[in-house]
């Protein structure tokens, strides 16, 4: 199972635990027989809330997840809306379980205790979930548009006064890419590029990177210290994105009739990350890293090397076992006056 797999699978199991643990909870409050309103609110909000949760985990990483993002905004919105509230519709409206349960559970003068109106009825049970349901397919959507992390970290003012991260930057350029957009287009070259941003966003979040922005045919990949460190992260990403490609070679020469070639460079330390904007918000980070790793993926070109790693990024790194690092020395890069000794990162056969 990949890691990003395996996350999403703990992420819902965990949510599930809670919205059983809800469900029952307003179940055991509202009805007459504790029991069986604990049981009924708890399978209720298993069906309802459960499905819809994995359908926002999980189908997105399918072609009909693919396809639906890639809709209007409205368009997916209102598709995911009726969806949901069909399903609530269908398993609370028609009081299903809840005639299930009292049927396998409930004998004698119990089972008359159990009338109708001695629960939470059906119908207030689709208000309360119909109304939080627009407001969860709204959060989600634009935790999409804008990326989980950001919508989280704005949401909870922690960039809201500046503060010092060490990080971790990944640039990610796509070789060629001049020629390219001369032969195929604008539009088409638009159509290949979204086609590689698409074919590096699982590798990214299998290994527990950040796209901070993308710029022109260029993605930039971040990671906190912490969460960098293990495993060679930043690494284990660029080459994981490198197999993907790979594996869609045939696709892209078939539709394009050109296979992308990438080159990347990493460094890392200290910068200023902080919230910008009034009424469009950011999180941005400032400092010397970002410049400086850009111009390492400029390096790639002089010094004829797929992937470049800083010595900076290097000593904050564990597990590197896995990669063949050629020591290139200090080097010039351009506009900077001190040398920055580099890198040239492979993945070992």
């Amino acid at each position: 199972m990949r890691p990003g797999t395996r996350r999403r699978v703990k992420l819902f199991l965990s949510v599930l635990v809670v919205i059983a643990a809800g469900g029952a909870l307003i179940g055991t409050a509202t009805a007459r027989v504790p029991l069986i309103g604990a049981l009924v609110g708890a399978v209720n909000g298993i069906l309802v809330l459960g499905a819809i949760v994995a359908a926002e985990i999980f189908l997105p990483q399918t072609r009909l997840g693919h396809a639906l993002e890639r809709a209007p905004f409205v368009a997916t919105f209102a598709i995911k809306w009726l969806v949901y509230h069909a399903l609530i519709v269908l398993v609370i409206g028609s009081g299903a379980i809840r005639g299930l349960v009292r049927a396998l559970l409930v004998t004698g003068d119990t089972a008359q205790a159990m009338t109708p109106d001695s629960s939470l009825p059906p119908r207030v049970g689709m208000v309360i979930i119909a109304m939080w349901v627009p407001s969860f397919i709204l959060l989600i959507q634009l935790s999409r548009l804008i990326g989980e992390r950001t919508l989280r970290d704005i949401a909870l003012g922690r960039y809201r006064r500046p503060r010092t991260e060490d990080r971790f930057f990944l640039f990610v350029d796509l070789a060629g890419s001049t020629p390219i957009a001369e032969r195929l287009g604008p539009a088409a070259v638009h159509r290949f590029l979204g086609r590689v941003f698409r074919i590096a966003s699982p590798p990214i979040d299998d290994h527990g990177g950040e796209v901070y922005q993308y710029v022109g045919d260029e993605i930039v990949i971040t990671w906190t210290g912490t969460d960098a460190r293990q495993h060679a992260r930043p690494l284990a990403c660029f080459f994981a994105i490198e197999q993907a490609i790979a594996r869609a070679a045939e696709e892209f020469e078939r539709d394009f009739g050109v296979v992308p070639r990438l080159r990347a460079a990493l460094h890392a330390g200290p910068v200023i990350a902080g919230e910008v904007g009034e009424s469009r918000r950011a999180i941005v980070f400032h400092g010397d890293v970002m410049n400086t790793a850009s111009r390492i993926e400029q390096a790639t070109r002089d010094l004829e090397r797929q992937f470049l790693v800083s010595s900076d990024a290097i000593e904050r790194l564990d597990g590197l076992d896995a990669y063949a690092l050629e020591d290139l020395g200090p080097q010039q890069l351009r506009g900077r006056a001190a040398l920055v000794q580099v890198y040239s990162a492979t993945a070992k056969k």
